[in-house]
């Protein structure tokens, strides 16, 4: 290949390439705008999981959402698999402890408690040290009840429960094809991921619910 002329223009780079300048203050620091700035110590990602086992006459609730089943997770709150691994990887992120640090099973004060205040105390703890949440992901695995249909209600709870958009929490449901205590029925288990920025909350916009 030939080499370009001396006179020759430079093509620009691409508009996500180290070498792009950024024009405004910003497109600078905010991580969904320009991913280049979610580097340490700006942005920090936790791991959560959290495994029940199911048994009859209890109810089966996942991000505050009751899906109708004959089992439920045995626990000492309502027991929502999700919302308790949500919760600890939002935690784990900041390095603020787990969900038992903060809740703990031996409190009666969390007897058969809703899950979801638990997440909107762990938000309530990562503003005050300086994090907001960019998004979360997270996998259900239970054999049964089939889960898809009810995983737009359970974003939008836990969207209205932590002030975030929609569009930044994601859900997905698995079976355990039959293999281990998922696959038989004998438990249910979720596993999350929660990616944060340490900024204002300026930065990664509120959600507007409608």
């Amino acid at each position: 290949m030939a080499a370009p002329s001396r006179g020759a223009r430079r093509p620009k780079p691409a508009a996500d390439s180290p070498g792009r300048r950024l024009n405004t203050n910003r497109s600078k620091t905010d991580p969904i705008a320009n991913p280049l700035a979610c580097r340490p110590p700006a942005c920090r990602v936790g791991f959560g999981n959290d495994v029940h086992r199911l048994e009859p006459g209890r109810a089966l609730v996942l991000a505050g959402v009751a899906i109708p089943f004959d089992k439920g997770p045995a626990g000492h709150s309502d027991g929502d698999a999700l919302s308790h691994a949500l919760c600890d990887a939002m935690l784990g992120a900041a390095a603020l402890g787990d969900i038992g640090r903060h809740f703990s099973n031996r409190n009666p004060r969390w007897k058969n408690a809703p899950s979801l205040i638990f997440l909107k105390h762990a938000q309530a703890l990562l503003r005050k040290a300086g994090y907001e949440v960019v998004n979360l992901d997270a996998t259900v695995s239970l054999e049964r009840p089939k889960l898809a249909p009810y995983i737009p209600l359970m974003r939008q709870k836990l969207a209205e429960a932590l002030g975030l958009d929609p569009d930044r929490i994601s859900i997905k449901a698995k079976t355990g094809e039959g293999v281990d205590a998922v696959g038989l029925g004998a438990a249910i288990r979720a596993d999350a991921v929660a990616l944060l920025y340490q900024g204002t909350t300026s930065v990664v916009p509120k959600t507007r619910m409608k």
